[in-house]
């Protein structure tokens, strides 16, 4: 095994594992960059391999499906949405279970973290304007998010790698997400209306954000291509990376919206992660080092070859590393029939077990605390453990049902 190799590798995930390198400013995209310069300047992966070792279908629908995502966003979809949702005459648990199923229905379509990044602010000011405390909602819009981008292969970033590589069927995999997606959201309102109970109201204050109005022709077109994407999705035989490019180039040619202002909102970041994890997991895996540590996982007794220990080792590993990391990993052991719908749910319903777990959970946190509303990582743990616990136990247990070995 190459040591350079092996000490990228282990300071890659180090990096993902504690959110940055200690004495450097870099996030875990600046890590996981700088572990793949490292790997192409040393000559241990080529500048041709490197970029071989890309997943460029998956990297392509990512960029296609944010380009549509951003499309409802500025067209004031999101804000209009969550608005009128959050105005409706209902008490605050009903409204919450509103909030939830709404959130979820978008981020089953669309990307979870453009859902949460454009709903929050809205839902601090309806909240606080409706004299209801907004900390309930936020969780709840967090993990209905999550939950909610467990039911397709094109709710999150994770789920579009495990559909592209593992050739999934989108019409096959909603028939094993869904349920548990759905019953996963009701799961989580039930742990936050238990954790909120007779502490629903606060003093009523006038909050501002600042967010597009709606554009209904804007929407509209937004609607009509995405629901274009999907029956192509569905029904057509073109690689869903074309047809999400190509929906993505039909949203660009318009003579309102700037195509600054729409890739503007494309997350550069998650792609850049992408492609550096690409890299830096070809190398290890080429150099011998992923079986070893497989072979090592074995002689401790843990096979993630195996549907019950590679779902545990998706759940630790998404809290440890982050979701796409572990995903990542733990793909080449995916082998088993209804393995990819295994890694999907397990490594998007374990976001919501702690507030670090999901990059939507922190969004919410970061947006709220921008307007004055704390989450702390307590209030999320007394919603999220429960939840999510009793979400991966009704995964399994659907699973199980489809025909998941032992």
């Amino acid at each position: 095994m190459d040591p350079l190799v092996l000490g990228v590798f282990a300071g890659v995930y180090a990096g993902m594992i504690l959110g940055r390198l200690p004495g450097l400013s870099l996030d875990r995209t600046g890590v996981a960059l700088l572990g793949a310069i490292v790997l192409v300047a040393a000559g241990r992966v080529p500048a041709d391999r490197a970029w071989a070792a890309v997943d460029v279908p998956t990297i392509a629908l990512l960029l296609g499906l944010m380009v549509v995502s951003a499309q409802f966003r500025l067209s004031g979809f999101y804000t209009h949405a969550v608005r009128r949702m959050a105005g409706a005459e209902a008490s605050p648990p009903v409204l919450l279970l509103l909030v939830m199923l709404l959130a979820g229905a978008l981020s089953a379509l669309l990307a979870n973290d453009i859902v949460c990044l454009a709903a929050a602010p809205v839902l601090v000011e309806a909240c606080c304007r409706r004299g209801v405390h907004p900390v309930p909602f936020l969780l709840g819009l967090a993990l209905s998010a999550n939950a909610g981008s467990a039911a397709t292969l094109i709710g999150n970033p994770q789920n579009m790698l495990i559909g592209q590589v593992l050739s999934l069927s989108f019409s096959g995999y909603l028939k094993a997400g869904a349920v548990p997606a759905l019953g996963a959201l009701l799961l989580a309102w039930g742990a936050v209306c238990a954790a909120w109970r007779g502490r629903w109201r606060v003093a009523a204050a006038r909050v501002e954000v600042e967010a597009p109005s709606l554009d209904r022709w804007q929407t509209a077109k937004g609607f009509a291509v995405l629901a274009a994407v999907l029956a192509a999705f569905l029904f057509a035989p073109m690689p869903r990376e074309a047809a999400a490019l190509a929906g993505a180039g039909v949203l660009l040619c318009s003579r309102r919206m700037r195509s600054r202002d729409v890739l503007g909102l494309v997350d550069w970041q998650l792609l850049v992660l992408f492609v550096a994890l690409f890299v830096v997991n070809h190398a290890f895996r080429e150099s011998g080092g992923l079986a070893a540590l497989l072979d090592l996982a074995a002689r401790a007794g843990v096979r993630p070859e195996r549907p019950g220990w590679l779902f545990l080792s998706t759940v630790a590993l998404s809290n440890l590393v982050s979701n796409v990391p572990a995903v990542m990993l733990l793909l080449p052991s995916a082998t088993f029939p209804l393995a990819g719908p295994l890694l999907a749910l397990s490594s998007t319903l374990a976001g919501n077990l702690l507030l670090v777990g999901s990059i939507a959970n922190l969004i919410v946190a970061d947006l709220a605390a921008r307007h004055g509303v704390r989450i702390t990582w307590a209030a999320h743990a007394r919603v999220g453990v429960p939840a999510t616990l009793a979400a991966l136990a009704l995964a399994w247990g659907w699973l199980s049902l489809l025909g998941l070995g032992g």
